[in-house]
């Protein structure tokens, strides 16, 4: 199947235009930053940067994926609902993208003009597929090996993780779209780490062309993840390189869309893969020439 239009809130991204997601953690605990977005003012200046850095989608989260205190769905819509009316208010043509997968949450930011919901625990919660497709917004359909949220992966085994990927993904999408979700607004995602061990990242990543072939935009989340961290045995604040790497080996392959901390950087070498693959001109072409 080829690729065609992602159509997101209002805006329209080609088969060969990557697409940069920006993090933006509305929690006191995330693994990466620590809190530093976890207040109004510091998260919208840091979406005032990520869009002047070539971020297209902001990723509000209200919950850290990893354990942690318990967090009640009223406690994560009062981290994430205001927030995504003042972002939808102050950048009326971003597109906003809620990482939950909890429905009443997920009804909550659609009513204030969320257009993406972010389920990056592969439909544990099947009414948020029906609260996408009533609000006519978009839908990440995640593999995440039938864990629960919040848990970590404990001697996780598949016979072949890319087939269970592409079977779990493609049923999620093919339900959302019978649901009423815009089949073009519908992303599938490997889900790294998420119900994996860091081989199991490791091939998803080289076979991610098995999910591009499928015809449905690829998402991918790589920032800083533990399986890049074991891979180069780096801590947490030393991952940017091994991110880097991976997301060009993934835009190579033909992902459509990367959740990142790191935009500006992000941006660069996707802008350098699309050149190369002779998608996108060069910025400057002077040189031999003058």
């Amino acid at each position: 199947m080829s690729q065609g239009t992602l159509r997101l809130g209002r805006r329209e991204f080609t088969a060969h235009e990557p697409v940069i997601m920006a993090i933006v953690n509305r929690t006191p605990d995330s693994f990466y930053d620590q809190g530093a977005t976890f207040h109004d003012e510091p998260a919208l200046a840091r979406v005032e940067q990520a869009v002047a850095d070539g971020a297209a989608i902001i990723d509000i989260g209200g919950v850290k994926a990893g354990p942690g205190d318990a967090v009640s769905a009223a406690e994560e819509a009062r981290r994430t609902v205001g927030f995504v009316a003042e972002v939808r208010r102050r950048f009326p043509d971003v597109v906003i993208s809620v990482d939950t997968w909890r429905h009443e949450v997920g009804e909550a930011v659609c009513e204030v003009g969320a257009d993406l919901l972010n389920d990056a625990w592969g439909g544990v919660d099947p009414k948020l597929a029906e609260v996408a497709a009533r609000y006519g917004v978009g839908l990440v359909c995640t593999h995440a090996g039938g864990a629960e949220p919040r848990t970590r992966p404990h001697r996780v085994t598949y016979d072949d993780v890319v087939a269970d990927i592409l079977k779990v993904t493609l049923g999620l999408a093919e339900r959302a779209v019978a649901l009423g979700v815009p089949r073009e607004s519908v992303l599938i995602d490997p889900g790294h780490d998420f119900g994996k061990n860091t081989r199991h990242s490791l091939e998803a990543t080289r076979r991610l062309g098995e999910m591009v072939d499928t015809g449905w935009p690829v998402l991918v989340s790589l920032s800083n993840k533990d399986f890049v961290g074991e891979t180069l045995d780096r801590p947490v604040k030393e991952r940017v390189l091994g991110t880097l790497a991976t997301t060009a080996v993934s835009a190579w392959l033909g992902a459509r869309v990367y959740r990142v901390h790191e935009v500006a950087e992000t941006r660069q070498v996707l802008d350098m893969v699309a050149t190369i693959a002779g998608h996108r001109a060069p910025a400057v072409a002077r040189r031999g020439l003058a």
